[in-house]
Order: C-alpha cells, then structure tokens, then sequence
C-alpha cells in the first residue's frame, strides 16, 4: 500500500495547490463526481448457517481524476457500512497514475481494474481478481471486478498491441469461504457457512509471491485476435494442506487464444485456455487442483431496436481424469467435463431509462442453474433503482450452482449521483 499512500499524498497536494492558487487550468483538467448508494436484500430460504439478510448497506463512492497534457491520477474510494455485518469501512478502488513516456507506449502503475478475454460474465484468459461475494449478494456488477494493485504496460506496434500487466504480490479473488455465503464443504460431507469458514494460506510475499500476464493482440480483417498468457497462482483456492488443514493457492499457469467478430447477423467469440497446474502435472494428487483445458464459444445479436440476445457455451475439461477419480469419492467427483449454457436478453424502455435483462446459467452435466433476473430504472439524471434477485437451483448439494441453493435472494436499491 505504500505506492497507492504516495500517489494519494500526490493527488491531494496537487488539488489542495490548484485550489489555493485558484488555478483555472487546474478546474479544467480535473474531474470529480460519485453517488450514495442504499441496498438491501433478504434470502428467500432459511440458511442455516447464514442471517436473513443477505445485503444491507450504505455506500458512498468519490470518483475523480485530474488529466494535465503529461499524463492521468485517478481515485476511487467507497465508503461503506455494512449492516448485514456490523462494520463501516473505507475501500480503494483505484489509484493510480498514467503516463506515456513514449508516443507508441501508455503505462498504468497503481490499483486499477483489469479485464480482457471475450466472455459475458464467463472468465477464461482474464486471470485478474474477481469479487463473487459482491455477484452474488446483488451488489452493483462494477463490483465483480476487484482491483488489482499493479503496473500495466501497453505497446501499441501498428495494428496489433502487446500489453504485459506484472502484479507485485498475488492479488486473489474474493472468494467464497461462508463468511458470507454458503458453499459445499468436501471434508464435513454437507453445506456449510460461517461454521466452517475457509482458512486459507495465501502467498503475500511481494516480488517472489507476484504474478505476471501478457497478452498479444490484433485485428485482422474484421476479426479480433489475441493471445494470452498468465503465470501465478489459482485465483481462488485450488488445494489444501493436509498437515494444517488450510485452504491453498498452489501455482497455475494459463495459456490461451481469442478470435471475436462478426457473424451471421450478429458477433461471434471463440476462446480457448489451458490451465496447468503446476503442482499437480501428473494429476495424482488430490490436495491440488488438476489440470484443465476450458473451452468458450459465444454469439450475441440485436433482435431488433433495443432488444439484445446473447448465448454462450462453456466448458471445463479435467486433464489426468483417472488421476482425480483416485482421490475422490466417487458420489462427489465433478464429471471429467462440465458444460454450461448461458442465455443473456436485455431490453430498454421508456427512451432507453428502464432496462430490463435476464442471465441464465445452466448447466445439462450438473443439472444446474444460476437465474440472474434484474430491472434498473433510471428515474432521473441522478436517481437509479435497482430491482433483482440471485436465484440458484440443483437437485445435489456438490455441485457448483447447486451448492448455494440456500443463498437466493431478492434485492432492491437507490443510487443517487453525482
């Protein structure tokens, strides 16, 4: 956090300068704006393990910038109290500085958000940190997408780039641990919560516990290309220690190709990644993940004027199958491939200020389903409503989906901006 201090002192003096000098030049280039946001929600299933509200907060966010001609600051902060826990807390989002000491090189050293690859809400070469605690309580899906604290390099070389993103100390995702939602523990042979909440040893050291990801990118014809590589650790916990009984993130390396473009009517991906795990390369031991190639093929198409529809069709294929049969129980193994299905349709009414969609997880090897249903009204410039639900279902307690049937929920909110 050092580096994101410094560049908030910088961003500070800077401002508290240009106030006090009453520099014209200093109002221009700087940009503040933000929202106060209410949300609420409740399960609509007793959960054992877990309160009835499934989300209760307030947030206030303050998002701004200050861009002269040699380069950008940028901050954004929440400041949240969260009832469903009983705590209030600040968290930075971004904080960062952006320079181009080149004409054909852009760098970006700070905390930021980070994404690419060519799903809808379904992640393959995008190794950044994801938050699935925030997806699947109904927070804002700006929330999905954690901050990263590292620098990202950009070369822009004619018609293709080359982006190197190199990450300090292994940022992982907010995962599911019971905390604040129930999950399926293998070792107690039921669902759990917050009486059996992961413990996880993560790696923290900065410089030998850090991560590194490039991607090679480019357009030929009417078609996007891109090449991906990323070398770390799995983003949520992918083993166990047996001497401690922690949770672990063991190393992975990932390798992967995109192409998106136009087909048909509409536009089509195709993405592809290889996922090996590098503890485990042999796929005999069952405290490491095995190894996986995943699979992703996408086609989206307006219907007609504002109405958008969009299926994809996923996949996640074991490696050393027999080796991950060995050391599970037979009634609890994962199929050497899970398929999922998505179906995604949006619609805006009322001149594009209600917008009405539905997401759709389903899944014909675990039998099942992830029902994303939302309405956002935008009722004026600076007040949004928000209506939804996060609904799971699945006749076996083990499976993905069906782990969290206890967590479905309802939610509403108010975000008023700024």
């Amino acid at each position: 956090m050092r580096l994101q201090t410094c560049l908030l002192m910088v961003f500070v003096l800077l401002g508290l300068a240009g106030h006090a000098m009453g520099d014209q030049g200093w109002q221009d280039e700087a940009e503040v704006h933000g929202f106060l946001e209410q949300r609420a929600g409740s399960r609509t299933v007793d959960d054992p393990y877990q309160e009835g509200l499934s989300i209760m907060e307030t947030r206030f966010q303050l998002d701004g910038s200050y861009a002269p001609d040699w380069g950008q600051l940028r901050l954004k902060a929440d400041t949240l109290i969260d009832g469903v826990e009983g705590t209030g807390r600040c968290l930075l989002r971004e904080l960062n500085l952006q320079l181009s000491p080149l004409s054909q090189v852009d760098i970006k050293v700070g905390r930021q958000a980070l994404t690419w690859g060519t799903g809808d809400l379904l992640f393959i070469n995008d190794m950044f940190p994801k938050d699935w605690v925030s997806f699947f309580i109904g927070r804002d899906l700006e929330y999905l997408k954690a901050p990263s604290d590292a620098i990202k390099i950009n070369s822009f070389l004619g018609r293709w780039n080359l982006t190197l993103v190199y990450t300090p100390q292994f940022d992982p995702d907010m995962y599911i641990d019971g905390s604040r939602i129930s999950y399926w523990n293998g070792y107690l042979g039921r669902i759990a919560g917050k009486d059996a909440i992961i413990k996880a040893d993560r790696p923290d050291k900065w410089f030998s516990d850090d991560e590194w990801a490039v991607r090679f990118a480019g357009r030929v014809g009417r078609y996007d290309l891109a090449l991906y590589g990323y070398w770390g650790y799995w983003k949520s916990p992918g083993g166990i220690d047996p001497t401690t009984g922690m949770a672990t993130f063991p190393r992975l390396d990932v390798y992967g190709a995109s192409i998106e473009g136009p087909f048909a009517k509409g536009l089509g991906n195709i993405e592809l990644g290889w996922y090996r795990s590098v503890h485990d390369l042999d796929g005999y031991d069952p405290t490491v993940n095995n190894s996986e190639l995943r699979y992703l093929v996408g086609y989206r198409q307006e219907i007609w004027r504002d109405l958008n529809a969009g299926m994809q069709y996923y996949i996640e294929q074991i490696l050393d199958y027999d080796g991950y049969m060995a050391g599970v129980p037979s009634e609890m193994a994962r199929d050497r491939i899970r398929q999922v299905l998505t179906a995604n349709i949006s619609s805006l009414w009322m001149n594009q200020n209600l917008v009405c969609s539905f997401f759709l997880y389903y899944s014909p090897s675990d039998e099942d389903a992830y029902l994303r249903p939302n309405i956002r009204l935008k009722a004026s410039d600076h007040m949004t409503f928000d209506l939804g639900a996060n609904i799971f279902t699945g006749p076996q307690r083990h499976t993905f989906f069906g782990q969290f049937r206890y967590d479905t929920n309802i939610y509403a909110g108010l975000r008023l901006s700024f």
